[in-house]
């Protein structure tokens, strides 16, 4: 089968296009008054200012762009250059900045609706007196949010008309304005404090550009039209929204603007002004054309992000299920369309704004710390057709501006912002680590140099890398008799999966001793931890399998290696018999843990008698644990050529082997050998494995007080056969009913 291709049929001008039809839309339309309230004569230097932070982006932009042309646009970017943390980070803040950058459009478009239609005041009365712009905002998201779920056809094309139409709106209204501008009209300046804080409001109108990166394989020519279409959409929609704001501040007397009431809109007043009726009508239709028609791209945009997240595993992949019916990602698109109607609820147009700015700049800041580490860490893979010029003054001065310009913004909104991003760093630790595949080209280059690189590098690197896409074995040793024969089991699994050998040695330390104490002088605590560990890495690497050694200090000892699981992210655990520390027999897990806990993951606990799995007996009913076994069973046939038997007891012996039949089919099992018996289990076990080298058996299904009571059945077994046991329960959640009674 040959590679699929798409066509290169973009040419510069269709690119360049898109660029502009991402950032011409509500901002122009909705924030010019804010801007001239709040900056005076400065609120051109404010959108000059956002045009320029913008243009620092677009050069690195458009490098990454020629150089990996992925769906994602910056979150790919990040992702892929920093790791899945960072990339948590510029997901989710893409994802919730497009949320309210919709939110903020919608309310733009109520209050276009508002003003054309002639309402006033609020609807309703006294405490549930509404304002009608909420309202209107409110129903339009739902009815842009049902378009994107059931699937709109030819949007391209209706948004390059959009775009053309807003183009033409605005030169017309700027050329008229031109011939009335006068000096003498322009308000007073603000100070640079407000100027910045402005800046940070109207960055909402730079939002989309790095879009464009996402259809570069789509791009004639991408090395040379893709950084024209990138960097020239910034400079062109900068140079409109100056004369636009030029036009706004001195072709209107002074105080105009702030003596317009609330619900009249700035930019179709002046029209009205400069052009009468018909330039007031042709705003009044550009601003409802742009604000609609960025809410719309907004949400269709969250869905790539989505798509993105979930191939990476930041988020799940279920977000990005089909829609059988539509062929839309409808989950990802509900769940943003509820997230836009609860902020434009919760708030108002600069606040909506400048969460949307907020975000999208911390993305950004990100972005050219990203084209940073790819030039220094320089892959082989990494063969951009656009180069930055003046590298690396340009993206530290995008990183910087687009960090320093937070600063500026309403200290409210830098705290939600944070809360967010700190949020997304928590869902990552949480959730998204454990799935994550993809381990970032800053951490490989770090890691691949741990014996050159500062000990801090290394262990900040170790610590954020994801684990999702390695199989761990953890294996915790106590007994040195039993090191060898639990890490030959451990590694054969390791290898098999292509995974890692997790070794752990915990000292137990008295109750009476601090653990910092008992840091200092862990040597003198316990001697044989060095042993122990030293000798299992040897005995790992002979296997040829990854190895990881830890040595835990702890106040419990069995308890203590649940938590090294989790720590670990051990997606098994291989652990020796101690009958002892089991309050709950026949189980892992010991009798309060059974009560308040589930296990962090598979377990499988060796009764060790001498390592020999050349013949396997395998002993089923069905369930969970059962299918752990024989998971393990089938990997030892295929690794050490052992013989497995499997042997179910049930008293229609027709029955039995049916069930028997389809089971081993189910668990690569049908080549073993298939017992079918009748009578008492325990005995059948045992007279079964009289002549097995090994029994790999599912833990018990019965609950706490039937095996406290009546005693279980494994236990037994583990005591009256005479060769190795290995006791498997699978990781499940159970509720606390079936933890009590099975």
């Amino acid at each position: 089968m040959s590679d699929e291709e798409l066509a290169k049929d973009l040419g510069p001008l269709a690119a360049l296009t898109i660029g502009v039809g991402t950032m011409i839309g509500a901002g122009i339309f909705v924030l010019p008054r804010t801007a001239i309230s709040q900056a005076g004569s400065f609120a051109v230097v404010a959108f000059l200012l956002g045009g320029a932070i913008a243009l620092l982006t677009a050069f690195s932009a458009s490098e990454l762009g020629t150089a990996m042309p992925k769906s994602g646009g910056a979150y790919y970017y990040v992702n892929h250059a920093l790791g899945p943390l960072f990339g948590s980070v510029a997901g989710w803040a893409n994802w919730l900045g497009l949320a309210f950058a919709s939110a903020f459009y919608m309310v733009g478009f109520g209050q276009y609706i508002q003003q054309i239609f002639g309402i006033t005041g609020t609807v309703g009365a006294g405490p549930i007196a509404l304002d009608p712009v909420k309202i209107i905002a409110l129903v339009g998201a739902v009815l842009f949010i049902a378009i994107n779920y059931v699937g709109a056809k030819e949007t391209g094309r209706l948004q390059n008309v959009i775009v053309i139409v807003l183009v033409g709106i605005l030169a017309i209204f700027t050329a008229y304005g031109a011939l009335r501008a006068d000096p003498a009209n322009l308000p007073p300046p603000a100070t640079f404090t407000d100027t910045m804080a402005v800046t940070g409001i109207v960055f909402v109108s730079y939002l989309g550009f790095v879009q464009i990166t996402s259809v570069a394989e789509e791009i004639k020519n991408p090395g040379v039209n893709l950084p024209r279409a990138v960097i020239g959409s910034v400079l062109l929609v900068t140079v409109i929204y100056a004369l636009v704001l030029v036009t706004m501040a001195a072709a209107v007397e002074e105080g105009f603007i702030n003596a317009l009431p609330t619900e009249q809109i700035a930019v179709v007043e002046v029209a009205r002004l400069l052009l009468g009726p018909v330039g007031a009508v042709a705003m009044l239709l550009g601003g409802l054309l742009a604000t609609a028609s960025s809410a719309n791209a907004s949400i269709l945009a969250s869905s790539r992000i989505n798509f993105a997240m979930g191939r990476d595993g930041i988020v799940s992949e279920s977000l990005n299920e089909i829609h059988p019916r539509f062929a839309t990602p409808y989950r990802a698109i509900a769940i943003t369309g509820a997230l836009i109607v609860v902020f434009i609820a919760a708030g108002t147009v600069e606040t909506l704004a400048a969460m949307g700015s907020v975000l999208h700049l911390l993305i950004y800041a990100l972005l050219n710390v990203a084209l940073i580490v790819m030039r220094e860490v320089s892959p082989s893979d990494y063969q951009p057709d656009y180069t930055v010029p003046l590298y690396p003054v340009v993206p530290i001065l995008g990183a910087i501006t687009a960090l320093g310009l937070i600063v500026f913004i309403e200290p409210l909104v830098i705290a939600l912002s944070a809360v967010l991003a700190g949020g997304a760093v928590i869902w990552y630790f949480g959730y998204a680590r454990t799935r994550a595949t993809k381990q970032g080209v800053l951490s490989e280059y770090v890691l691949d140099r741990a014996e050159t690189m500062p000990d801090a590098a290394v262990d900040a690197a170790a610590s954020v890398q994801p684990d999702g896409g390695e199989y761990r074995v953890m294996v915790p040793l106590a007994n040195p008799e039993h090191e060898r024969d639990l890490i030959e089991l451990a590694s054969t699994i390791a290898k098999e999966r292509g995974g890692t050998v997790v070794a752990t040695h915990i000292i137990t330390v008295p109750d009476q001793t601090a653990l910092e104490r008992a840091r200092d002088r862990a040597d003198e605590i316990d001697e044989t931890s060095k042993f122990l560990l030293d000798r299992a890495r040897e005995d790992a690497e002979t296997f040829g399998v990854d190895v990881e050694t830890h040595t835990i200090l702890s106040h419990r000892s069995y308890e203590e290696i649940f938590d090294a699981a989790r720590t670990h992210d051990a997606d098994l655990v291989v652990m020796g018999w101690s009958p002892g520390a089991h309050g709950a027999p026949g189980r892992v897990e010991g009798t309060v843990d059974e009560l308040v806990h589930t296990l962090p993951c598979d377990m499988l606990v060796l009764k060790d008698r001498g390592f020999d799995p050349s013949r396997v007996l395998v002993p089923t009913a069905g369930g969970p644990d059962s299918e752990l076994a024989a998971e393990v069973a089938a990997l030892l046939r295929l690794t050490n050529d052992a013989e497995v038997r499997v042997l179910h007891v049930a008293d229609d012996v027709a029955e039995g082997e049916a069930f028997l039949e389809g089971w081993a089919a189910e668990h690569d099992l049908a080549d073993a050998e298939l017992v079918v018996r009748s009578g008492d289990v325990e005995t059948a076990i045992e007279e079964e494995a009289a002549d097995a080298t090994m029994l790999v058996i599912g833990a018990t299904e019965r609950g706490l007080l039937s095996r406290l009571i009546r005693g279980t059945l494994v236990l037994d077994v583990v005591n009256d056969v005479e060769c190795s046991v290995l006791l498997a329960e699978r990781k499940r959640e159970r509720g606390l009913i079936e933890r009590l009674f099975g």
